[in-house]
This record gives C-alpha cells, structure tokens and sequence, in this order.
C-alpha cells in the first residue's frame, strides 16, 4: 500500500458521503440549517428587525395566536397543509396543496415575533400525517385524472397553538409595522415543533442507515485521507 492508495480511498469516502447526502434533497439543506444556524432571544430578533440588520437566527418559543381554528378534532391549529401526491416515474409529484393559516407568533416569556406563514414551505418540519392508496380510490379528491392503479397519498402538515417551536429565518419588519420570521434571499424559513433530532430523523424519512452511511463515509474518507497525506509528507521529509 503506498499514501496515494490511501488519499485516493479516502477521496472515494468523501463522495460516497457527498452523494448520500444529496441523496436527501432539499431536506439536507434545511437540516444543515437547523442544526447550524445561531439562537438568540426573541427580544433580540425583534431589535434586529427594528434596525433593518438582515440577520438568519434561530429563536424558539411557544406558539400564540388569537385566531386559531379547529381541525376535525378539535385541536386549535394555526397553520394547516393538506397535499395530494401521486407517484409517477418513481418520484412523488403534488397534483393538489391547499393551506389555510392565521397570524400566529412565537413567545418568548412575555414577548413573542410573528412568523410570515406565507414563506413556509419545504423548511415546515412536522411529523406527517395522511392516509395512502391508489387513484381508483380517491378519484373525488383528484383534480386531475390518473390511471386508476396509480400510487397517491396524502399529507397532511399542521401546527397546533398549544406547542413550542424552532423558528430559523430572519427577521424582518413589515409595512404594517409587525416583525416577522421570514425567509431569506437564499435560505428557507424553517419551523418545526419537534426537537432537533426527532426533527432530523423526519428529514431523513425515518431512515436511520443513510445519515448513518453518510456520517461513517465521510469520517472514514477525512481519516484516510489525512493519514495519506502524513505519510507521503513523512516520506518526503526523510
């Protein structure tokens, strides 16, 4: 074996790590996000909108709303998503996505910064509900046609008024004068009421082999790596 083996198998980790990773899509990103970006106070947030300083925080707290409204089980909800997906050419496509939403804000103790729902979108992080079939038997929810035996599901995302979230975004003062998390230019506004891992397992579609893989691929290729490298220098010092 000679240094060059070993930085080359450790380059092959890496992008064997790499290509798991993007394996994960949009979700890798925004759990990079969640687990990355720093947390401040609401009170903070809140001043950075004040000054116009454009600022990508995390802040948490509990969810408050005086508009909430009942899902068909009564819990008092403030954001609620319902897709339908069918599934064609081996990726799940949304062929219907209705919301329905009120003004809502996270507190912190006794003050609290309302999150623009509007720019909630693939950064929504909730644990997944909604039953799953075929066409057939859901051909009154569609509103387009499909082959009767092809796969469709729904999802349903919704946040409840009685639980604490994890709000990243930056915080922005609107023109009605309300500071809101929001997205940025080139980063999603992300919100979840699940704890960070509970959160990344959602993000990995319950998988725990990949991130697994990922983590393993990539720490193995650093090592070789590294050990190829300190070995061809040793060589060449010699």
């Amino acid at each position: 074996m000679t240094p060059l083996v070993l930085v080359g198998a450790g380059i092959a980790a890496l992008a064997v790590g790499a290509l798991v990773l993007r394996s994960f899509g949009p979700a890798y990103r925004v759990g990079r996000l969640l687990s990355a970006t720093p947390t401040v106070r609401v009170e903070d947030a809140l001043a950075f909108a004040a000054r116009g300083e454009r600022r990508y925080v995390t802040v948490t707290g509990r969810i408050d709303s005086e508009t909430d409204f009942e899902d068909e089980h009564h819990r008092p909800l403030v954001f609620r998503r319902v897709r339908l997906e069918a599934r064609r050419d081996g990726r799940w496509h949304t062929v219907d996505d209705r919301r329905q939403a009120v003004p809502f804000e996270v507190r912190e103790e006794v003050v609290g910064i309302g999150v623009d729902h509007e720019a909630l979108g693939e950064g929504l992080i909730v644990i997944p509900r909604g039953p799953a079939g075929v066409a057939r038997d859901a051909s009154d929810l569609l509103p387009v046609a499909l082959p009767p035996e092809t796969p469709v599901r729904m999802r349903v995302d919704q946040v409840s008024s009685v639980e604490h979230a994890i709000v990243v975004g930056a915080p922005v003062l609107g023109a009605d004068g309300i500071a809101r998390m929001t997205a940025a230019p080139d980063r999603p506004l992300i919100l979840t009421t699940l704890e960070r891992d509970e959160a990344m397992r959602v993000l990995a579609g319950g998988s725990r082999l990949r991130p697994a893989v990922a983590a393993a691929a990539l720490v193995g290729g650093i090592v070789l790596a590294s050990l190829g490298l300190a070995w061809a220098i040793a060589e060449a010092v010699a």
